[in-house]
């Protein structure tokens, strides 16, 4: 593994940093600490920055040379609305809020670059090292570009990097296409007619007509969607009733929607409005239907992904590089890849082990209670984003 000798040296100050992180979580648009932590120590290294872009992103300009050419990094800040489990001396101080899936960690990773190129500028044009909020769920990545990070910081090319349980230490994954899915929300309110539960026909009972919209919603999948273009339709929620002897006037569906591309989401949507609301009208009932399009799909370019997998190569070896199974998972650097074009790509976390005395009984997965980064990947991660950026500013201009 071909890391990069002054990153290895300042590892261990870059992961106190990480864990003070990990310590002191905060959610979407909330991220004032970290934001802060975050500006002062670019300043400290002599990084000029902007700051509230998409509320409290901030944004690192590496600039060196005469060159107008420049690339983008970005890192997640925020955390997430959980309890922790792990109870070791860096967990959560904060109730109901955790990094569980580690941008504390990502965030680490490019404070490590970044103060290895604001030392070691061996490159000519700028590297933009954006620090984005409210990846969980608040769009931060949508509401930067809102603000104006490409028109403020025109640049080429922009590169997202997630780590992955699962995959070893010392391992990259990434591939050209989609690589995460879409995120979408729906809710359906079945409107009936209540009545005694003895005397059904009365009313218009609301609950047998969920349960066949339930099942007729998988005949999208299995019978209106090519069977090779993936797509997953999940009812999460069902609300009705308040007594065992009344039927209800209403229940409720909610769930989610993940596609890898619009037009199987276009689909979808469709399908399940028109199945929504004709069957209950068979049953003489109403529908609301509501449908919410969150993150759409993260879509890798081609000739970026073989650029950040030929950078990785040369880092840990071609073994070591492997295709990236795309997940139904969303990631919003979907909205900075439909702006830009670029690669976002995976970096092995380990299954667990590295986990000091103190961690949650449960596995090591992200979105878990007992997740904790490994700070065995702040060196490599940073290797990569160091090499990345200049190799693409040393190749000729497109």
């Amino acid at each position: 593994m071909k890391l990069i000798d002054s990153i290895v040296g300042q590892a261990a100050g870059i992961a106190a940093i990480r864990r003070d992180i990990h310590a002191h979580p905060e959610l979407c648009f909330e991220e004032v600490r970290t934001a802060d932590l975050v500006a002062a120590k670019l300043t400290e290294w002599g990084i000029p920055i902007h700051r509230g872009m998409g509320t409290t992103g901030v944004v690192g300009i590496v600039k060196n040379g005469s060159s107008s050419r420049a690339v983008g990094l970005r890192a997640d800040i925020d955390a997430l609305p959980m309890q922790e489990f792990n109870t070791f001396p860096h967990a959560s101080r904060h109730q109901g809020k955790m990094h569980a899936c580690g941008h504390d960690g990502h965030t680490a990773m490019l404070l490590a670059a970044a103060q290895h190129l604001a030392k070691n500028r061996h490159f000519d044009g700028t590297v933009y090292l954006i620090f984005q909020p409210a990846e969980e769920g608040g769009g931060g990545a949508r509401e930067m570009i809102r603000d104006g990070l490409f028109e403020q910081f025109p640049m080429e090319a922009v590169f997202g990097m997630h780590n992955w349980p699962g995959l070893p230490v010392g391992c990259f994954a990434v591939s050209e296409g989609p690589v995460m899915a879409s995120s979408n929300e729906f809710k359906i309110t079945i409107r009936g007619k209540g009545s005694h539960a003895a005397l059904p026909h009365m009313g218009t009972d609301p609950v047998p007509i969920a349960c066949q919209m339930v099942q007729a919603f998988q005949t999208i999948i299995s019978r209106n969607k090519k069977p090779v273009d993936a797509g997953v339709i999940s009812v999460t929620m069902v609300h009705a009733g308040e007594a065992t002897n009344v039927v209800p006037d209403s229940c409720e569906l909610q769930g989610t929607v993940r596609t890898f591309t619009l037009e199987v989401l276009d689909l979808i949507e469709q399908r399940m409005q028109a199945i929504a609301e004709n069957i209950c009208a068979a049953f003489d009932a109403q529908c609301e239907f509501e449908f919410v399009r969150n993150y759409p799909p993260t879509v890798n370019h081609p000739a970026e992904t073989a650029f950040a997998r030929e950078v990785m190569a040369g880092i840990v070896g071609a073994d070591n590089v492997r295709l990236q199974e795309p997940t139904m998972g969303a990631e919003d650097f979907a909205y900075m890849l439909q702006a830009r074009p670029g690669a976002y790509c995976f970096i092995g976390n380990g299954d667990g082990a590295h986990r000091e005395i103190g961690h949650g009984a449960g596995p090591c997965t992200i979105h878990n209670p007992s997740y904790d980064f490994n700070d065995e990947l702040i060196p490599l991660g940073a290797s990569y984003w160091v090499r990345l950026a200049e190799a693409w500013l040393a190749r000729p201009a497109r």
